[in-house]
């Protein structure tokens, strides 16, 4: 699904209006509804009392008095704030007709030009809606509108957004001193913003949730994007079918270079993760104290055991290997560092680098200009920060992320609630996978395995990257609703993987 930015939503809009065709006041009554039926669904929306409504004078507060048309209809007790303005488009003039013509005292009207605002009724069980503002704002809310929006944020209430938080841009971060609704839920039209997908912003759009309006996809697909949301169709084609006469051989010899002294878990998942992937075969070069380790956990590998028993000390030819994967539990020994230099000037394709390995290139950075084109690098935020030598909130990692893989023509994969996959081309994958219950030790190891495995099996890297972010994503979600996101481990996300591929093969 492709991220639009606010012109080409607009355009889509405009489109589907032109072409469906469908009036734009009609095309506004369907997002309202579904915004309704979405609302309805919601816990809360079963207590409240008194609902209030705040609309700006465009298209986004047409929305919200629409809403309220719908919401008074169904028995709540709606009051609806029009923010003074001597510029109101004709599809909010057509609802607030509407709203006004209904049977009196079902919804109450606050036209009050000084834009004052009372207190909220029954405070605790009043629901705000926001519906002030929408994509198409470019500057930092101002007067009366801000004061509204500080004004929101200062009630002891459930706020949920219209499209968009109000002040909050859609394709930027809001300004250091800007005034942004704080929404627990944002209930967004056609596919998600791009500023919804930055952990900075989760406090304006709380939990977002993406609304079909039967906007033309077909015209929306032809809109050019760099930015994409991957979602279950988009994995479910790139998943590779499996042939009648295939054999171990057709899938891959990954090699991963894995654990040190008392990191043996690290290894141990990321070979466990490798093996569920699908790989014909896997050999793990471990340092020697890992060798009964993995051969007890992880029967179906091989042991390539290092002559050193703590560490990484020498390299094995990766000509042997189909793929590498380097990282897991490795640790930063000089002797290590030296290792992982060899394996980058050896390597002919692409590597998997993860955990210890970009912790050491973030002390070398000279070698980052040999990596293999499309190899694919896995940091978490903190990891890439050091790798990158700067530290800046979550859309700073963005642009840097971006900038990265376009110097180095790698795939960066930069973890999180949406992890981003960016791409030699500039282009960046969002993933709609997931849980917090995923935010534990070893969960990037299982990544790691996974991509290299995938790598290996003839995946190209940008199949491999997104790909594998998708299912690691959706095995987490199996694992969550089997034993819950604070008792799930690493281990769950592995175990779930075979789940997670049964879903999207439709077995």
């Amino acid at each position: 699904m492709k991220i639009l930015s606010s012109s080409q939503i607009h355009e889509v809009d405009a489109y589907t209006i032109a072409h469906e065709p469908v009036l734009s006041v009609d095309l506004m009554e369907r997002a309202s509804a579904a915004f309704v039926a979405k609302f309805l669904s919601f816990s809360f929306s079963s207590s409240a009392t008194h609902i209030d409504v705040y609309c700006g004078s465009g298209n986004n507060g047409g929305d919200g008095l629409a809403i309220s048309r719908i919401l008074a209809e169904r028995g709540f007790l709606v009051r609806v704030f029009i923010l003074p303005s001597d510029k109101q488009t004709d599809d909010f003039k057509i609802n607030l007709g509407r709203l006004k013509e209904m049977h009196a005292g079902t919804a109450e009207i606050h036209e009050d030009p000084s834009g004052a605002l009372p207190a909220l009724k029954n405070n605790g069980s009043t629901i705000i809606i926001d519906a002030i503002f929408g994509t198409g704002l470019n500057r930092a809310p101002e007067g009366t509108a801000a004061e509204w929006i500080k004004h929101i944020n200062s009630q002891k209430a459930v706020v949920v957004a219209v499209d968009i938080p109000s002040g909050l841009p859609c394709d930027a971060p809001p300004s250091a001193d800007a005034e942004v609704i704080r929404a627990l839920h944002t209930l967004t039209f056609g596919q998600p913003k791009l500023s919804f997908l930055f952990a900075d912003h989760f406090k304006y759009t709380g939990y977002f949730h993406v609304l079909d309006i039967g906007l033309d996809q077909e015209f929306s697909n032809t809109l050019a994007s760099p930015f994409i949301y991957i979602t279950s169709g988009m994995a479910k084609e790139m998943m590779n079918p499996r042939e009648k006469f295939a054999h171990k051989g057709n899938f891959g010899h990954a090699l991963l270079v894995a654990g040190s002294r008392g990191k043996m878990g690290a290894a141990v998942l990321a070979a466990r993760a490798c093996l569920r992937s699908g790989v014909g075969l896997l050999s793990i070069h471990a340092p020697g104290c890992g060798y009964t380790v993995l051969q007890s956990t992880v029967p179906e590998a091989m042991v390539v055991p290092d002559p050193d028993e703590q560490i990484i000390s020498t390299p094995v030819h990766p000509d042997a290997y189909t793929v590498l994967g380097i990282g897991p539990g490795i640790g930063k020994d000089k002797q290590t560092q030296h290792v992982l230099k060899l394996y980058i000037q050896q390597s002919s394709g692409p590597m998997v680098l993860d955990a210890d390995a970009l912790n050491i290139l973030a002390e070398n950075t000279t070698w980052l200009s040999f990596l293999p084109a499309g190899s694919i690098l896995t940091p978490h935020p903190k990891e890439f920060e050091r790798l990158v030598n700067k530290k800046g909130g979550s859309y700073d990692r963005f642009v840097w992320q971006r900038e990265f893989s376009v110097r180095y023509g790698v795939y960066l994969v930069l973890k999180g609630a949406h992890t981003s996959v960016s791409c030699p081309d500039g282009n960046v994958f969002f993933n709609s996978s997931g849980n917090p219950g995923m935010a534990k030790g070893g969960s990037g190891d299982v990544l790691t395995g996974l991509i290299t495995g995938l790598l290996a099996q003839g995946y190209v890297p940008l199949e491999a990257s997104v790909f594998g972010v998708y299912l690691h994503g959706l095995a987490g979600d199996h694992a969550a609703r089997q034993m819950s996101m604070e008792g799930m481990i690493a281990s769950d996300i592995v175990s779930a993987l075979p789940e997670a591929f049964k879903e999207l093969s439709g077995c």
